[in-house]
Order: structure tokens, then C-alpha cells, then sequence
């Protein structure tokens, strides 16, 4: 199979660009091209499928592995049907690679080197940026607003030169002193609205996000449906002392946590909530999602 890789040598805040090397020393002869920009890794992705290629490895993190799938997809359809996309998680969150059963690199060779594929669903989503202008993201792990939306956004701090890791921890707690809840309507499959006033809104055709969060548990990404996951408002102490439960796969069992499945979201606010898209903050709402199924194929360990 005609295989290259793109690689995001910024990734894990540069470590990727030192570890390069000895990577690529294993992944033997292929093409590998590096990203320079934000949303370079999309424009190189459409450009080696149109050159024949047939396996794309995304070697970075999940921002990284997002921008590629916006490669091998345009006009909610496959560029080439038969192209299978291969990962090599080097980032921080790693949530994408979680879903797929990949718990670190080692397993991503293994991965690679077995070509076991699947195909899965992915999701679009339409937004408006912080710009003020529309904007539209394919997806294929998770989109989430709230205070998973200011985490992201703050987490582009003097931190994340240094330390990708440590900048989210420190969106984190800053978030987490600062956020107040934000009422949301929320439109699923055309059924009437329905008004929340929420910590967090996640949607999944993934089940994690925020570095291994489970918000989604019973998101499968084939199954042609989105997962959607409700918190309501928690109080600071209540959300501290619960946030083991919140942070697992029982998150359901919270009086608190509401749990529906769709093909198409719709959610809309009078207050500015922030969203993010595979752990990117790219705007707010409103939003709109719509799933499209069985549009990629991917390398999985499973």
C-alpha cells in the first residue's frame, strides 16, 4: 500500500520533531511531509490522496489527527473510498487514539504493522468563530461547549510552549474557578427543544475527550448515531467531589448527567458558550452537527 506521513513536529510542544528520526527509522521507506501551520496537515492530506497515496499515517496529537481527517473528506463524502488512516499519537490529550483502542505508540506500530481496518462514522459540525464569521469542521472523535469549550480556549497559555500537558492543567483549575454555568436549548432528530442549564455538552462519535474524560461511554463509532452527553449545573464543591465519577465510564449513574443519542444537533444560546472540536477551540455556538456514517477508514488495535 502507498504510504506517507504527515507530521506535526510542533506537536507535544516539539518533543515530536526530536523524536522524529528514530520513528521514522521504523516506519521504513514512505513519504513523509511536515506541517508548518494550523490546518496545514488538511491541505497536505488532500494533496498526497490525489497523488495515489492510499495510507496516510497523522503523527501528532488530536488537533493534528482532526486536520487530516478534514483532508480525506469534502462535501460530506470520502475523497477516495479506499484510503485508510493510520495514527501515531505523539500529542498531549491522546483521546482519539483511546477511542480506537490504541493506548500508546507501541500499540500504533503494532497497529500499522497488523493493517487491521475499520470503517467508522464521522461527524460535521457548523459553528461561528471567534471571528464572527460561520465556519464548518468534519470531526471524528467528539465536539463538546461548556467548560470543555473554555478549557480549550484557555488553554493556549504561556504554558504551552513548554509544556502542552501542564498548559491544559492549568486551563483546567483556572476554568474551573472562574466558569458559571450557561442555559443552553438544544434541538435533537427535529424533536422539540429542550432547555438545559449546563456544566458541559458532549457530543461523541468518540468516547473521550479532555485527556481521557469518558463522557461519552457508549459511543461507538460505527454505529451510525452520536452520543450526547448532559451535565447540568454543579456547584464548584459538588463538581470537585464528583469529578471522579464525572471522569469515568459511570458518569451515567450522576443524578446530574443526562444521556440521549442523535444523528442531528442543533444547540443555540443568548450567552456566549464556547465550543471545542477534538480538543481545538474553534468558536461558539450556535452549532450545528450532523453525522455521516461509514465515511472513513481507520487503522485500529482491537
Amino acid at each position: 500500500m502507498k504510504t506517507a506521513a504527515i507530521v506535526n513536529p510542533r506537536s507535544a510542544s516539539g518533543k515530536t520533531a526530536r523524536r522524529w528520526p528514530a520513528i521514522a527509522a521504523r516506519l521504513g521507506n514512505l513519504e513523509v511531509r511536515f506541517t508548518d501551520c494550523a490546518g496545514h496537515a488538511t491541505h497536505l492530506a488532500r494533496q498526497l490522496l490525489e497523488e495515489g497515496y492510499h495510507r496516510i499515517i497523522a503523527a501528532g496529537g488530536d488537533g493534528t489527527i482532526n486536520e487530516v481527517v478534514n483532508g480525506f473528506l469534502d462535501q460530506d463524502k470520502p475523497v477516495n473510498p479506499d484510503a485508510v488512516l493510520a495514527i501515531l499519537p505523539m500529542g498531549t490529550g491522546g483521546d482519539f487514539q483511546r477511542s480506537l483502542g490504541i493506548a500508546n505508540i507501541e500499540e500504533a506500530f503494532t497497529a500499522i504493522e497488523k493493517g487491521a481496518v475499520e470503517r467508522i462514522d464521522a461527524g460535521k459540525v457548523s459553528y461561528l468563530g471567534h471571528d464572527g464569521k460561520p465556519g464548518s469542521r468534519y470531526f471524528a472523535n467528539l465536539v463538546s461547549f461548556g467548560m470543555g469549550g473554555e478549557v480549550a480556549l484557555a488553554s493556549k497559555n504561556w504554558l504551552s510552549q513548554t509544556s502542552g500537558k501542564a498548559a491544559f492543567i492549568w486551563a483546567t483549575l483556572e476554568v474551573f474557578f472562574r466558569y458559571q454555568p450557561k442555559t443552553v436549548e438544544l434541538v435533537l432528530d427535529g424533536a422539540a427543544p429542550t432547555t438545559h442549564t449546563i456544566t458541559n455538552i458532549a457530543i461523541g462519535n468518540g468516547r473521550y475527550h479532555g485527556g481521557g474524560m469518558h463522557v461519552c461511554p457508549r459511543a461507538q463509532m460505527d454505529d451510525g448515531l452520536l452520543e450526547v452527553t448532559v451535565i447540568d449545573q454543579l456547584g464548584m464543591f459538588v463538581l470537585a467531589k464528583d469529578l471522579p465519577v464525572l471522569y469515568s465510564e459511570n458518569l451515567y449513574v450522576h443524578p446530574k448527567t443526562h444521556h440521549f443519542r442523535a444523528r442531528h444537533v442543533i444547540a443555540r444560546s443568548h450567552e456566549k458558550v464556547s465550543i471545542e472540536v477534538d480538543g481545538e477551540a474553534l468558536g461558539m455556538l450556535p452549532l450545528e452537527l450532523t453525522l455521516i456514517p461509514s465515511c472513513l477508514e481507520v487503522v485500529h488495535f482491537r
